[in-house]
């Protein structure tokens, strides 16, 4: 709760600061105000509580994931100093609004009640599509932002859909009660008809298959820096409510469900890897990308009780990687006027550091050795076998070795192709390519770090 309360009054300081023309001071102040909100995030860590009669729930999931989204918003309001400069004058809304995202992701983690749930889920989507068409006069801007909000606000009102049939069928919005009422015999059939809505619409939020249609357009059309905004951190703030909203509510997934996610997981896998090998766009291949990787993420739900662990170490090792390529994405194509592969030609001859990150970032998304999404996918696997479904690891193995194909189409050109222009390379990018890869590779090393907060 008490995060909650930081990020919302740093959000209203953002919105102040313009009035009084504290804009050089805006970015150091916000980044340095993110760090200790995530030191009162940790410190709440062994401190569980709930508030406002369950509304809100703070405990181990809530803090090692609020802390994880915390991080990621550190390295993307860092960013914002050199990718809004050119709009210096709108500088605080463009941070205030990524800082306000925060705390409908962080409300997303920890609801007790689905009210909460329902606030957050709409506070963090609003947020994104005012940033996604946040580039007024580019017409690709205005169509990502458009499309954005129409799909995602049919995704919205089914989920309040499915919210309003659980309410029906047991009287309740508090989760707790939902599922110990999930647990006695007799619930109206309304109850999984609602719980089925609620999953359809997270699984739009995620853009696993057949929900994904929007990712590609809105992906390329979005300016970068919100591409990496909904790649990374709200991906994973999908996927991290999606497994919360399960867990939470009922105490084992039917059959038939878990028949469905088999078949959802393995259509995302292969529909995102063979569509981004045909991509020439690095955004459009890292949207297709993206959506094999929601395939991955929801074999952590046919191991429902123990993949708590599995999944915040995955999402993390996804998100750092992801977080690392963007950075690099986002200096090289700045002055251009596409995203296309053709322009990082020579990037390991012009900037050697910058190609070295983008392909460390790329290795760990294919899930190779030393990185963390390796160890990530290796656990994953091991934990989907333990529960028997080894047809779902084979799928996961075949596509990760089809995904080496597209990243490897980027990685070939950078290294192979002839050098372009160098350009000069403001700090701020290789800081923060830096350290997302240093963190990646760290955790690679030492998995148990993440993987023994929630168990794995």
């Amino acid at each position: 709760m008490n995060t909650l309360l930081a990020l919302s009054g740093l959000g209203v300081f953002c919105l102040i600061a313009e009035i009084f023309n504290l804009r050089k001071l805006l970015i150091p102040v916000a980044i340095l105000g993110l760090i200790a909100i995530l030191g009162l995030t940790i410190s709440d860590y062994n401190l569980p509580s709930t508030h406002f009669n369950n509304m809100v729930i703070v405990d181990h999931f809530s803090v090692c994931f609020s802390s994880l989204f915390i991080v990621l918003t550190i390295f993307l309001v860092a960013l914002s100093s050199d990718y809004y400069k050119e709009h210096a004058s709108k500088l605080s809304d463009y941070v205030a609004i990524k800082i306000f995202l925060l705390a409908g992701a962080v409300a997303m983690v920890s609801f007790g009640n689905l009210a909460i749930f329902f606030i957050g889920i709409e506070i963090l989507s609003i947020s994104l599509y005012v940033l996604a068409a946040s580039k007024r006069l580019d017409v690709k801007s205005n169509e990502a932002g458009m499309k954005y909000f129409l799909l995602g606000s049919f995704a919205s009102g089914i989920i309040l859909f499915g919210i309003c049939l659980i309410y029906g069928a047991t009287g309740y919005f508090d989760i707790s009660e939902i599922y110990a009422l999930s647990e006695g015999a007799g619930i109206p059939i309304w109850f999984p008809i609602g719980l089925t809505l609620i999953i359809i619409g997270m699984l739009f939020k995620i853009a696993a298959v057949p929900f994904h249609f929007w990712a590609p357009d809105v992906y390329e059309g979005a300016p970068s820096l919100t591409t990496a905004t909904m790649s990374s951190l709200a991906k994973v703030v999908a996927v991290a409510t999606l497994y919360k909203l399960i867990h939470g509510m009922i105490p084992t997934i039917p059959y038939i469900f878990e028949t469905i996610i088999v078949v959802l997981s393995i259509l995302s896998m292969t529909v995102g890897n063979i569509m981004a090998l045909r991509q020439n766009n690095v955004k459009r291949m890292l949207a297709f990308s993206g959506i094999s990787h929601a395939g991955f993420m929801l074999m952590a739900l046919l191991s429902l009780s123990t993949a708590a662990g599995t999944l915040l170490y995955y999402t993390t090792a996804y998100a750092l990687a992801g977080i690392a390529a963007f950075a690099v994405i986002i200096f090289v194509t700045r002055n251009k006027d596409n995203e296309d592969i053709v322009n990082f030609n020579g990037l390991g001859k012009s900037n050697p550091l910058l190609a070295g990150i983008l392909t460390a970032a790329l290795l760990s998304m294919a899930g190779i050795p030393i990185f963390s999404g390796f160890f990530a996918k290796l656990t994953l696997f091991t934990q989907t076998i333990q529960s028997g479904y080894l047809v779902v690891v084979i799928a996961g193995v075949v596509n990760s070795i089809i995904s080496v194909g597209y990243y490897f189409k980027l990685i070939v050109a950078m290294y192979t192709k002839e050098a372009g222009e160098k350009q000069t390379t403001p700090f701020v990018y290789y800081f923060v390519a830096v350290v997302a890869i240093v963190l990646n590779i760290i955790i690679g090393i030492f998995p148990n770090t993440l993987l023994q907060l929630l168990g794995a």
